[in-house]
């Protein structure tokens, strides 16, 4: 086969895996090591391990370490620095440790089966100690967990698991000095390292901020892009030739300019690079795995799959534990944690090329880490169900926190339930107060739920994408839902529970612009509120005003523009009072019931043609109170209430239809 030949052929085999794993909502990256396992050369050898994939796989692991970097940030360091450098840094060490111990052990009890040295386990534990950052992450963020306790665990502990990655890849490489050399070669990886990124992050941050103000005044995007690839691949190159590592150069590119103004520039500009080549690194990582091997050795590979996922579970359960959370948030953070990661199979190739890992162990142990990284998705999925069984508190705990949600809402009624109670959310509590109007705000956000709360604001912890918390809530007593924090997967489920158990309640949605309207209409939004269209409408409100526009002008204008994008102020009911002239031609709201027995009873709302005089139904009650979608199959029945928008003289009409039926 030729390079093209090559190329279209992971090309297909990329796009393969993507859908699939699309198709079943599991992470792409399980599709990538799939595929390279089935197109390798241990498997249908449809494509051959070849050298120069390899090298070019190594630009997506340059590329891994880039993002990393670029998305290390100090203060997020600090907010999480209990989960992060408490958790996360007892989870690596003790893995690191307990492994060389367990290793020495094995090698008193076992001498002729068992012939790994220390620093030979020291480079396996480093191995053990990563988890997978790209499932464990996509699957939190699709459970929207991230806020949850054990979400932030997770968070925190991967998060140190990455900034781990770089003393080790600076370690394992002078592990790989002879055994004489071995205390020599550790000093001085660890002196160059000092050195250089010493040199780098002292002056490299203004360095950096200069050069990339000069490359932004040219006005290019390429000329902006190929210095972000000549920046990142030539620290690359710097930190490989000090015998250090590539991937310890990419990240301390993307650390530097993670703390200039261009940060998400870059990010942006990256990600088709990043993206692309790591999933060509996954592949060679598949092709890489030998089912000859694996197949004749199956017990050991079985041995080292059971071993690891449970030491990890143990290991990461007990520790959260120990650091003051529940039986339950511990076992969900263990089962989380518990498989392989992206960063172990780099550590894993660093290991094997210094032949720190002994050819006969590279393939069972990789199988074990591909299986564990297979079966991860499934796990998760699983959580609740093992926690539910293996810990009985955690119904416990969950039915105390339902209970405190209830007892808050016990006595509201007609109220409005708030979810998420950050600046948005206050600001409507302070309004509804202001009007003497119940409400109920429910966070996942502990601190800012114990502070409002002690100053009297009615907040419980609680999530609102979970149906006990809702009804809990009081959701069949409240008078309306808001979601006002812009998180549209989390939105699009409280839509779900909301309409599936309290059809009549309506629903208000906050989003970021115009792109998800549609789709949170579709769910049962009874209105989307988007910041960008109340910004620009703002902005060119005082603009207005500011170039002698009346402010009377000013007002009629914005509430035009908000009429058009927003059906629920489209028109107004009108009173006596408003009786001018250019009210009277204004677009306006209207109230009709129908009789019990007519000519239109039996027809459906299409039949009637309300369109063809201009007048909009925009909602409908039946005589029960239940509210009903207004759709054009929809069958009248007596006692059913519209409400109409239109002009008063096509009003007139359409009332006159209604009743009548003629």
């Amino acid at each position: 086969m030729n390079s093209l030949d090559i190329a279209l052929l992971y090309l297909v085999a990329a796009v393969a895996g993507v859908v699939l794993c699309r198709l079943a909502k599991l992470p792409p990256m399980l599709g990538y090591l799939t595929v390279g396992v089935l197109i390798g050369p241990n498997a249908l050898a449809l494509a051959q391990d070849s050298a120069g994939v390899r090298y070019l796989a190594e630009f997506g692991v340059v590329f891994l370490m880039f993002v990393i970097g670029l998305e290390f940030s100090l203060p997020k360091l600090r907010t999480m620095r209990r989960h992060v450098f408490g958790l996360g840094l007892l989870q690596v060490v003790l893995t690191i440790v307990l492994t060389v111990l367990g290793s020495l052990l094995l090698d008193w009890l076992l001498p002729r089966w068992w012939k790994l040295e220390w620093y030979h386990a020291l480079a396996l534990g480093g191995v053990m100690s990563m988890s997978s950052t790209a499932i464990v992450v996509k699957l939190v963020a699709d459970r929207l967990e991230l806020e949850s306790d054990h979400g932030k665990r997770v968070v925190g502990i991967l998060l140190f698991q990455d900034l781990a990655v770089v003393p080790l890849l600076v370690l394992i490489p002078a592990l790989g000095s002879p055994p004489e050399q071995l205390l020599t070669g550790l000093g001085l990886a660890l002196l160059k390292a000092v050195l250089l990124l010493g040199l780098l992050l002292t002056g490299g941050q203004k360095v950096m901020r200069w050069w990339l103000t000069l490359v932004v005044r040219r006005k290019s995007e390429e000329l902006f892009m190929l210095n972000i690839l000549l920046l990142t691949l030539g620290l690359a190159w710097l930190t490989e030739h000090a015998g250090l590592s590539l991937a310890l150069g990419a990240f301390v590119a993307g650390m530097l300019i993670s703390e200039t103004e261009f940060k998400h520039r870059v990010e942006t500009d990256i990600r088709p690079f990043h993206d692309v080549l790591l999933g060509l690194f996954f592949i060679t990582i598949g092709m890489l795995l030998d089912w000859h091997i694996v197949w004749d050795r199956w017990p050991l590979v079985l041995l080292l799959l059971v071993v690891s996922l449970l030491f990890k579970l143990v290991l990461i359960t007990g520790l959260a534990r120990a650091f003051g959370a529940a039986s339950g948030v511990s076992l969900r953070v263990g089962l989380y944690l518990a498989q392989a990661g992206e960063f172990g199979f780099v550590l894993l190739q660093l290991a094997a090329q210094h032949r720190l890992i002994p050819p006969e162990l590279f393939n069972p142990v990789l199988a074990a880490m591909v299986i564990s990284m297979l079966l991860a998705p499934f796990v998760i999925m699983s959580s609740n169900t093992v926690v539910s069984r293996l810990v009985g508190s955690d119904w416990l705990m969950q039915s105390v926190q339902m209970t405190q949600i209830a007892s808050r809402a016990m006595a509201a009624d007609k109220h409005v339930i708030i979810c998420g109670y950050g600046r948005c959310g206050q600001n409507l509590a302070r309004m509804l107060e202001r009007e003497r109007i119940p409400y109920m705000a429910l966070d996942l956000d502990p601190d800012r739920v114990r502070q409002a709360a002690a100053a009297g604001h009615s907040v419980v912890y609680g999530d609102a994408a979970r149906v006990q918390a809702l009804k809990a809530a009081g959701l069949k007593r409240a008078s309306a839902v808001v979601v006002t924090y812009l998180d549209t997967p989390s939105a699009l489920k409280v839509l779900a529970l909301a309409h599936e158990h309290a059809p009549t309640v309506p629903i208000m949605v906050r989003t970021v612009d115009e792109q998800d309207i549609e789709k949170l209409r579709q769910a049962g939004a009874t209105e989307v509120v988007p910041e960008a269209i109340e910004a620009s409408l703002m902005l060119a409100g005082h603009a207005l005003a500011l170039v002698g526009v009346p402010m009377r002008r000013v007002i009629r204008v914005l509430q035009e523009q908000r009429e058009q994008r927003y059906s629920l102020l489209r028109g107004y009911f009108h009173g006596a009072d408003d009786s001018t002239a250019d009210e009277q031609q204004q677009e306006r709201l209207v109230t009709v019931t129908l009789p019990t027995a007519g000519k239109t009873l039996g027809r459906t709302l299409g039949e009637m043609l309300l369109q063809l005089l201009e007048v909009r139904v925009v909602s409908m009650r039946r005589a029960s109170g239940k509210n009903v979608p207004v759709q054009d199959d929809l069958l009248l029945q007596g006692g059913d209430t519209l409400v109409l928008s239109g002009k008063p003289e096509a009003l007139a009409l359409a009332e006159s239809k209604l009743v009548s039926g003629r």
